[in-house]
């Protein structure tokens, strides 16, 4: 069978470079190298092929028909596990009877943050995650307060996960070569059982202020309550608060709906 055709609408940049594709796979070997592995969007495999060798269970999930047909053809061994879907909008408990696995790829750049959101939803499921996004995307995910890069993704990953960044990977080892640099990412799971605040008005926070992230915490949470007197952090800016900072804001506002809704 010839090789698969990259395509355009599902964001395919196959990497070529052999060497790059075993280090992004061995990625998945610390600090759970015992547990499954599924490998989203494996294309022709560059990455499943030493995926394969490891002495533990690995399933791949790829949307691409054609790129089905040619892992079959190519990767007899998994016969089963091949999984002819759509990463999310699949029931991850299902993927291995609900037992915790490792998450990995080549992941598409245009819907890698999906995929995180994804991952996020799962955290008790994927204890750790690696692979391959756009360079500015993980830098996004890894960067610290007071950097321009600090944002909605790294505070929400970062409450629940550790982020390593570990190597940068230039356009030209793929087919087509993309227009940006590459990176590889390593987010293991940290030991924060539930962050000590209400968790969904946690990431409502989070993403209010940063979509007004010029602007002061008084004036971009007017759109989540009217009364701000006595609010943490009301003259900062969004870039500037840690995680622990965002987990104590939301207390407040949580606090200041509860009493105006006891007044009405």
């Amino acid at each position: 069978m010839k090789q698969v055709r990259p395509k355009k609408n599902l964001g395919q940049h196959f990497l070529t470079d052999l060497s790059i594709a075993k280090r992004i796979a061995d990625t998945v070997d610390e600090p759970y190298g015992d547990l499954p592995v599924l490998e989203v969007g494996p294309g022709m495999g560059v990455m499943t092929q030493y995926l394969v060798e490891k002495p533990r269970a690995l399933k791949v999930v790829e949307i691409d028909r054609e790129s089905v047909a040619y892992l079959h053809e190519h990767f007899p061994k998994l016969r089963e596990n091949i999984l002819g879907e759509d990463f999310l909008r699949m029931d991850l408990q299902q993927v291995f009877g609900g037992q915790q696995f490792v998450l990995t790829g080549n992941y598409p750049y245009d819907i890698s943050s999906q995929i995180f959101f994804k991952m996020l939803d799962n955290r008790d499921l994927i204890p750790c995650c690696t692979g391959m996004i756009q360079r500015e995307v993980a830098l996004r995910i890894s960067s610290e307060p007071n950097t321009k890069a600090y944002g909605i993704l790294s505070v929400l990953i970062q409450a629940w996960y550790d982020v390593e960044y570990l190597f940068t990977v230039e356009p030209s080892v793929f087919n087509p070569p993309p227009k940006v640099q590459s990176a590889v990412i390593r987010m293991t799971r940290n030991k924060v059982a539930h962050l000590g605040c209400n968790e969904d008005l946690f990431k409502r926070v989070v993403k209010t202020v940063f979509n007004q992230r010029r602007k002061m915490l008084r004036v971009s949470l007017k759109q989540l309550t009217s009364s701000l007197e006595g609010c943490p952090f009301s003259t900062q800016r969004p870039e500037q608060l840690t995680v622990t900072q965002f987990v104590e804001l939301t207390n407040w506002i949580d606090n200041a709906l509860l009493c105006a809704n006891t007044k009405i």
